[in-house]
């Protein structure tokens, strides 16, 4: 059936319609802001005793959480890495992942825990709505906004409920402590091993010969041409009676800090008298490792007798005791005693005098 035809005076009222059958009658403003309910006070207001209880809770949570990041370092320093236990259902796990995973869990989960505990039974509940404004605050609303973080900050009893207050500072504390631990994981200590490289066995009693880096053999003097540059390694000595081999388990430790650069220059080209002592016949031995960052140093300029670093372009005068002279590193390169032995090899009779590569905290020079 059609009601195209009804006309708007035969149409039933709305208000009536709705009164006949029971309905709430259509308001003038059907988005009205209907306000706030009637504030209720939880018992922790209204009971001191409940209060006192409620902070003790919170309190207990700080400290549980305090004692589970004591948990996790003694956990990290007694359990040993590859200790398994059988956890259901998971089955065998490691025990050092599985206490650390669990009391460090612990220990956030109670400075959260701790804090909506505290939030929801002792600091102020209290509704304020505030109408929408321009994001420009006036000075008036700046003024009722610092007022208001007054007013929570007091209400809230930071500063009255000491024990809340310090446990949580405690807790808060202690946690990044559990970080900090996990820096052993970085290594062992260093100690003195950055302090010196593998010539540290050369004495002029006992001295170790300079071996080529391609070919394996011991080197002479008269092997470097003017101007050369040629790269070495330790030869047999009392710990390696083969000499640094590339098959060696530790061969890419040690050779980051044994490789040597050898470059030969006319003697009255040098300029410095220390480094041209330390050097035999214009060959002088400086270490391969540039004092920037470690990069290994491979081009080498003979006209200048200049030796730059390609990773960061540290450049270094090897006629001058190789002082930089240009580049972010921050050390010469140090320099290897050399001289030869009874059969003419070069040999080094003693470690160099300061570390090789980057400089670090315990660098003495």
């Amino acid at each position: 059936m059609s009601h195209d035809n009804i006309s708007d005076d035969k149409l039933p009222d709305a208000h009536a319609a709705s009164e006949g059958h029971g309905l709430p009658a259509v308001a003038d403003d059907p988005f009205a802001d209907p306000g706030l309910p009637a504030h209720e006070p939880r018992r922790t207001d209204i009971d001191e005793r409940a209060a006192q209880r409620a902070e003790r809770q919170v309190s207990l949570l700080f400290v549980t959480s305090m004692l589970a990041t004591v948990g996790f370092i003694a956990s990290y320093v007694a359990i040993k890495p590859d200790k398994l236990v059988f956890i259901f259902p998971l089955g065998h796990v490691s025990a050092l992942n599985f206490a650390l995973g669990m009391t460090l869990a612990v220990a956030l989960f109670c400075i959260g825990a701790g804090a909506v505990h505290w939030a929801r039974t002792l600091m102020s509940d209290v509704e304020m709505p505030a109408e929408r404004h321009p994001i420009e605050a006036d000075d008036e609303v700046r003024a009722d906004v610092i007022q208001q973080f007054k007013t929570g900050a007091a209400e809230s009893g930071f500063g009255r409920r000491k024990m809340i207050r310090n446990t949580m500072i405690g807790s808060m504390a202690m946690v990044p402590l559990a970080g900090v631990v996990l820096l052993r994981d970085l290594g062992p200590l260093p100690e003195k091993k950055l302090d010196h490289t593998g010539w540290i066995e050369a004495t002029p009693t006992a001295p170790i010969r300079l071996v080529n880096m391609n070919t394996d053999e011991p080197m002479k003097a008269e092997d470097l041409a003017i101007g050369s540059l040629t790269f070495a390694k330790p030869g047999p000595s009392a710990s390696r009676p083969n000499g640094l081999q590339d098959s060696d388990e530790d061969f890419q430790q040690a050779i980051a800090k044994d490789a040597l650069m050898l470059v030969r220059i006319q003697p009255q080209d040098l300029k410095d008298e220390k480094s041209s002592a330390l050097g035999f016949e214009g060959v002088l031995a400086y270490s391969k490792i540039c004092t920037h960052v470690g990069c290994p140093i491979s081009l080498y300029e003979q006209q200048t007798h200049h030796a730059l670093c390609p990773c960061h372009q540290s450049t270094f005068d090897l006629s001058d005791g190789a002082r930089v002279i240009f580049g972010p590193a921050g050390h010469p390169l140090p320099q290897l005693k050399i001289t030869t032995d009874t059969e003419g090899y070069l040999v080094a009779t003693q470690d160099f005098t300061v570390p090789v590569g980057p400089s670090f905290w315990e660098r003495s020079a």
